[in-house]
């Protein structure tokens, strides 16, 4: 049976870096998203049930050329079940040869991203989240927040993404997802552990705004999604890490672009952010050297992927391993 790969998982799963994945697998907000409810945290964690079966996993790999520069495109899976053997083989010798390591962001401290989150993920309507849903939505709401053990008031304050987003990290996480076995997290304690320099085409604080500035109607339709089925966040994650880990960059593509019908959605989340790093490469590409470049595997599938916006300005980027 094929799985269905909603907006709601495309949110959190491969689109966009999730470092709040620090707030929403260690600490749940209160009902006044002022102080965190630590006692949550140890109910909440990611489940890891040793032994733990290593699986091989050979992501796909891209490199982009000229004379004296080289650029490698490795898709990542921002969080992810222990495991997986993938920092290997192709990608590892990339990664050996760059001199410096680029990611979508460079986490903040937990610190810093909580205050970060609370900023944006406050409503500043007044009305609470629970009165915007319709009573199938409420249902669904009250339904997922009891799955997840925690009061159904507790989102109160929050805007729409901003609770699906959290209930999405505390659902993966029940089911063995972890944030730090993400790709990210492992090549930025590499790049650090070899004295490779570490940077980021976006901020953490910009990845919210793009969240933060979707129209209600969008946020609301993400959440519904979210809690119409909680459980379905994980088992499409799974889907999407098969084909990462077997490196179907095209099959994986399918799956993000089935969940993107929205043409709003599909230019907030993909195509103006793969445009803006396609600026980025080009101008990346007039400076000598190496660098390994990670990104959402989704920014590196379907058809408006950074390898196909890289056409317009005569660069191609070629596939390393298959």
């Amino acid at each position: 049976m094929k799985t269905k790969i909603s907006k709601a998982l495309l949110f959190a799963s491969a689109l966009s870096v999730v470092a709040f994945t620090q707030i929403g697998g260690s600490v749940v907000y209160a009902q006044d998203a002022a102080e965190p409810m630590i006692e949550q945290a140890e109910a909440l964690a990611p489940v890891m049930n040793p032994p733990i079966q290593t699986v091989d996993a050979d992501p796909a790999l891209w490199v982009v050329k000229d004379a004296d520069t080289t650029v490698y495109l490795f898709g990542t899976i921002h969080i992810l079940k222990p495991g997986l053997s993938w920092f290997d083989e192709a990608i590892k010798d990339a990664f050996d040869k760059s001199d410096e390591l680029v990611l979508e962001i460079i986490e903040p401290s937990a610190d810093q991203a909580q205050q970060i989150f609370t900023k944006y993920a406050l409503d500043s309507s007044g009305k609470k989240l629970r009165d915007k849903l319709s009573d199938t939505e409420r249902g669904n709401f009250n339904a997922s927040m009891k799955e997840i053990g925690l009061p159904e008031n507790a989102f109160d304050p929050f805007d729409p993404w901003a609770a699906a987003v959290t209930l999405q990290v505390l659902a993966m996480g029940k089911t063995g997802y972890d944030p730090s076995q993400g790709a990210e997290t492992q090549l930025t304690a590499a790049a650090k552990a070899s004295g490779k320099s570490l940077s980021a085409v976006e901020t953490f604080e910009g990845q919210l705004k793009i969240f933060d500035e979707l129209p209600q109607n969008e946020q609301l339709l993400f959440l519904s999604e979210t809690t119409a089925d909680l459980n379905a966040v994980s088992t499409g994650l799974d889907a999407l890490v098969d084909h990462w880990s077997k490196g179907e960059e095209e099959k994986l593509g399918d799956l993000m672009n089935e969940g993107l019908t929205s043409t709003e959605l599909k230019a907030a989340l993909l195509t103006r952010r793969n445009a803006a790093w396609a600026v980025w490469m080009r101008e990346r590409l007039k400076k000598p050297g190496t660098t390994f470049l990670a990104v959402g595997a989704g920014h590196l599938s379907g058809s408006v992927s950074l390898q196909s916006l890289l056409t317009a300005y005569g660069i191609e980027a070629t596939r390393v391993n298959y």
